[in-house]
C-alpha cells in the first residue's frame, strides 16, 4: 500500500479535486483514508461519491456509515439514491451505468481532475478471466487500465497493483471501519463464484498471479491500441454516422474486418461494452458477408443492425407505431411529412395526386402498409404488391414501417405518396375533384 501512496504522491498536484467513488466496502474505505493520508502531505480537494442502490435493507445504515466517516474527516459528501431500475433481469448493469453518470456529474460540478475508483488486482484478474470464458474483443480481454483519460478528466484506479489480501491487512493495522456486503457472498453472481473458488487457486499456484494478470493486461492493452491505430486509419473510409459501408469493409482481410467491427461495437456500445461477445462480432460479420438487403440483425441493449444494399445502420430499436387516419384537410405523418388537400398545384409528380370522387369511395384513409397490400400503377397492366414497389424503390425497411399508404374506404390503394401513383391518379388537365399533397413539414408528429 505504500507504493500505492506513492504513486498517487507523484500523480496528484497541489489544489487538485479528486472524486472518489465509495461505497463503504473495505476496498473503497481503503482509498478514501489512502487519499486522507496524502492530503496531509500534498494539499488537495476531496469529494466522496456515494451511490445508494436501494437494493438492501442495509443500503440506508452505509450510506450513513460513509456520511459519518466523511463528516469527521472533512470530506464533502455527495450521494445519489436510486429510486427505480427499469431492467430487472440486469439491474447490474443498468445501477453501473447510473453509477458512472452520477460520478461524471458530480466530477463536472467540483471542476475535478480526476475520479478515483477501488478496483484492485484482484477484480482485474475476476474481469479478465470471466471475459476470457464469456468472449470478448481485444480491448475487452485486457480487463481495464490504471488510468484513463475520460476527456476533462482522468478515471484513476490506484489499487490496481496490490491485492485483496494486501488491502485486509492495511485496513486491520490502521485500524479503518467498513461495512460488508452479505450479497458478495452469494453464488447465484458470477464474479462472486470467481472470486470465492477460481482466484484462490490460482494463487495457490503462484502467490503473486495478480502481478502477472496486470503485465498481460498491459501487453493487451498496447496490442490493441497499436491495431486500434491501424483500425483508425481503415474505419474511416468504412464507417461514419453509424454506417459501414459494407463494400470498403470487404475489402479488408478477414483479421481486420473483425478488428474494424469490435472498434465500431466500441463507439456504439461506449461503457456498455459488457454486452458484447467475440460471438456478437462473428455474427456481425456473417451478417454483413451473406445477408441480403433489408435483413436486420438483433444485437444487446436494443440494437438493430439494419443491411440496406451496400451499407448496414446501427440504430436503437424503434417501437413502430401502425396509424391509421381519415383525411380531412391535412394530416400530419410520424415521419414529418404531410398528405393535405389542395386547391391548387402545377406540379404532377409523384408527391401530388389528383382524384375524381365518382370513381372511390369516400371518405380517404391515411394508413401504414398492411400484409397483402397491392396497387395497381399508373401506365401498367396488373397489381403489384406494395412490398415488391419498397424493394424496386431501395426504401430502408425501417422507414417502409412508417411510409403513408393512401387508400379508400373500400380499401383500394389509390397512392404511395412520393413513391408511385395509382390507376386512380387523373392528370392536370382531366377531370379531378380532390388534389391531396405530400411535402415535408417543420413539425414532427408525435403519438
Amino acid at each position: 500500500m505504500n507504493e500505492v501512496l506513492k504513486f498517487l504522491k507523484t500523480l496528484v498536484k497541489h489544489d487538485d479535486t479528486v472524486v472518489v467513488a465509495v461505497s463503504g466496502g473495505p476496498d473503497s474505505m481503503a482509498l478514501l483514508n489512502l487519499l486522507i493520508k496524502l492530503r496531509t502531505n500534498v494539499p488537495i480537494h476531496i469529494v466522496c461519491a456515494h451511490v445508494h442502490h436501494n437494493i438492501r435493507k442495509e443500503s440506508d445504515k452505509e450510506k450513513e456509515f460513509v456520511e459519518t466517516y466523511c463528516k469527521n474527516n472533512d470530506v464533502k459528501f455527495e450521494f445519489l439514491k436510486i429510486e427505480k431500475y427499469h431492467n430487472q433481469e440486469n439491474f447490474h448493469q443498468e445501477a453501473r451505468a447510473i453509477r458512472y453518470h452520477f460520478f461524471e456529474q458530480i466530477v463536472n460540478k467540483y471542476h475535478a481532475q480526476y475520479l478515483m475508483t477501488a478496483h484492485h488486482g484482484d477484480d482485474l484478474i475476476e474481469t479478465i478471466l470471466m471475459r476470457l470464458v464469456r468472449g470478448s474483443s481485444l480491448r475487452g480481454y485486457s480487463g481495464f487500465p490504471k488510468i484513463s483519460f475520460m476527456g476533462n478528466y482522468h478515471l484513476v484506479r490506484p489499487l490496481i497493483t496490490v491485492t485483496r489480501n494486501e488491502i485486509n491487512e492495511y485496513l486491520e493495522i490502521n485500524k479503518i471501519p467498513y461495512v460488508l456486503d452479505a450479497s458478495n457472498q452469494k453464488d447465484q453472481y458470477t464474479r462472486n463464484r470467481y472470486r470465492k473458488y477460481v482466484v484462490p487457486q490460482l494463487k495457490k499456484e503462484n502467490n503473486h498471479v495478480n502481478e502477472k494478470f496486470l503485465k498481460f493486461s498491459e501487453m493487451i492493452l498496447q496490442s490493441y491500441e497499436y491495431i486500434n491505430s491501424v483500425v483508425k486509419e481503415k474505419q474511416g473510409r468504412v464507417f461514419d454516422d453509424n454506417f459501414i459501408n459494407i463494400e470498403q469493409w470487404k475489402k479488408e482481410n478477414s483479421f481486420l474486418q473483425r478488428q474494424i467491427i469490435q472498434y465500431v461495437l466500441t463507439f456504439i456500445y461506449k461503457d456498455n461494452l459488457d454486452m458484447i461477445n467475440d460471438r456478437h462480432v462473428q455474427n456481425i460479420q456473417k451478417f454483413l458477408l451473406t445477408a441480403n438487403s433489408n435483413s436486420y440483425l438483433t444485437l444487446p441493449c436494443s440494437i438493430v443492425l439494419t443491411k440496406e444494399y451496400d451499407r448496414a445502420l446501427f440504430e436503437k430499436k424503434k417501437n413502430y407505431n401502425s396509424y391509421h387516419y381519415i383525411l380531412e384537410d391535412c394530416i400530419l405523418l410520424p415521419n414529418g411529412y404531410s398528405v393535405e388537400k389542395v386547391t391548387e398545384e402545377e406540379s404532377d409528380n409523384n408527391f401530388v395526386c389528383r382524384l375524381d370522387i365518382s370513381q372511390i369511395q369516400l371518405p380517404i384513409i391515411i394508413r401504414t402498409k398492411r400484409n397483402g397490400d397491392r396497387m395497381n400503377i399508373k401506365g401498367l397492366n396488373g397489381a403489384k404488391k406494395i412490398s415488391d414497389i419498397f424493394t424496386d424503390e431501395k426504401i430502408p425497411k425501417n422507414q417502409r414501417e412508417i411510409w403513408p399508404i393512401v387508400t379508400d374506404s373500400s380499401g383500394k390503394v389509390l397512392w404511395l405518396p412520393g413513391l408511385k401513383k395509382s390507376q386512380f391518379d387523373r392528370t392536370k388537365n382531366g377531370k379531378y375533384d380532390i388534389i391531396l399533397k405530400y411535402s415535408l413539414k417543420k413539425e414532427v408528429f408525435h403519438e
